[in-house]
């Protein structure tokens, strides 16, 4: 589950820090969520536009264009000098001239960038802030629409909000301004992601319900809505329509699937680079089945459901066939494996877990489960506990 994910989005993209309660009877024992996509980036067209501009040397012209992209010595300055909350915070105000490579990332991190700041300075590159326009925007719209300046400016403030309490806020007054704005769809997949920071799961499903009845094929909205629905937290307080939800979940993974499918190759990009990026933005969705069916089959009285965890057990991996793997991937195929009684695998998975959420509470949580397995197979018990 990612937004990140949306990509946590993003892609999605992992999503935000959330405690989760016990699923009934052998479900899964949820780790928080890791922290580092739990932001949302979007640029709409005339940010995107402001982005490309040529620096004309004049500040007026500056101005009347945007906040000027950030270059990658300016970048790199700020890392060494300042705390990572600002470089983040700079770099999504303004963007980057300059899109990631191998070389830069390497430069970043030895001037000391976090995990956090390397991916916000990745998304605000030319190539990703434009590919997120038009997953925002939608695939040939970014020409056709006509937005006022000052619902840019207002959607720009609410982009450029860390504080979720404050992007709620700002989110809640742009819709009461402009009611009818087509941005309004998108301005509630920021509204569901400050809830969902805050772990509010009824807030989530609400706003990105919202944002989808507005916009159907809203990615960032259907993609945040799929990683909360099979969720422990969201479940248990709907007990009575588990069924039905898992149900929809299963249903909208597959329809998020297809609009991912029809995502465009950009200008000069390579067929192996657009199979990369597609798979880093249907990564969260393959997730979310992963846990559509491992909550599936935890209930079964009799045991955990064989044909159900095979199927977990495939979205999982394949929510991992990314360059970028979220680790509470790692953490739920371990799981799977666990139930499946594979204590190597899972115990491998876990490891992995804990190697990639080095900088998240999900390290102390497969650490936890990498010590029980170890203990259970010393003592030669290859079934799990009932």
């Amino acid at each position: 589950m990612r937004i990140k994910r949306i990509l946590w989005v993003l892609a999605a993209f992992a999503f935000a820090s959330l405690l989760y309660a016990q699923v009934r009877g052998q479900g899964p024992t949820p780790p928080p969520q890791p922290q580092t996509q739990t932001q949302i980036q979007s640029q709409t067209p005339e940010t995107t536009n402001a982005q490309t501009q040529p620096q004309t040397g004049e500040k007026g012209k500056r101005q009347a264009q945007g906040p000027v992209p950030m270059t990658e010595k300016e970048v790199m300055k700020e890392v060494k000098s300042a705390p990572a909350e600002t470089v983040i915070k700079d770099v999504k105000e303004r963007g980057v001239n300059v899109d990631m490579t191998p070389d830069f990332e390497k430069k970043l991190r030895k001037a000391g960038a976090t995990n956090e700041v390397v991916e916000a300075v990745r998304r605000a590159g030319p190539k990703a802030s434009a590919q997120m326009a038009k997953m925002f925007i939608g695939p040939g719209q970014a020409g056709t629409l006509d937005i006022p300046k000052e619902e840019v400016q207002a959607f720009d403030a609410i982009k450029g909000e860390l504080d979720p309490d404050k992007v709620i806020a700002l989110a809640a007054d742009f819709a009461r301004k402009y009611p009818e704005s087509p941005l309004l769809s998108h301005v509630y997949s920021y509204s569901a992601n400050g809830y969902q920071q805050k772990g509010d799961a009824e807030k989530v499903v609400e706003y990105t319900e919202k944002g989808l009845k507005l916009k159907p094929d809203n990615l960032m909205c259907l993609i945040m809505s799929l990683g909360m629905l099979p969720q422990p937290q969201y479940l248990n307080n709907h007990e009575a329509d588990r069924d039905k939800i898992l149900q929809e979940a299963e249903s909208e993974a597959g329809r998020a699937l297809q609009l991912i499918s029809q995502i465009p190759k950009q200008p000069n990009e390579t067929d192996a680079d657009l199979q990369r990026r597609l798979a880093r933005v249907a990564s969260p969705v393959h997730a979310s089945l992963g846990m559509v069916h491992l909550d599936l089959a935890s209930e079964v009285l009799a045991g955990p459901d064989k044909d159900e965890l095979a199927k977990a057990e495939q979205e999982f991996k394949t929510a991992l066939t990314t360059d970028r793997p979220d680790p509470t991937d790692y953490y739920r195929l371990g799981e799977v494996y666990k139930l499946e009684g594979k204590l190597d695998d899972a115990i491998g998975a876990f490891t992995k877990a804990s190697e990639i959420g080095q900088a998240t509470m999900i390290k102390a949580y497969a650490d936890r489960q990498v010590e029980e397995l170890k203990r259970r197979k010393a003592q030669g018990s290859a079934a799990p506990k009932p």
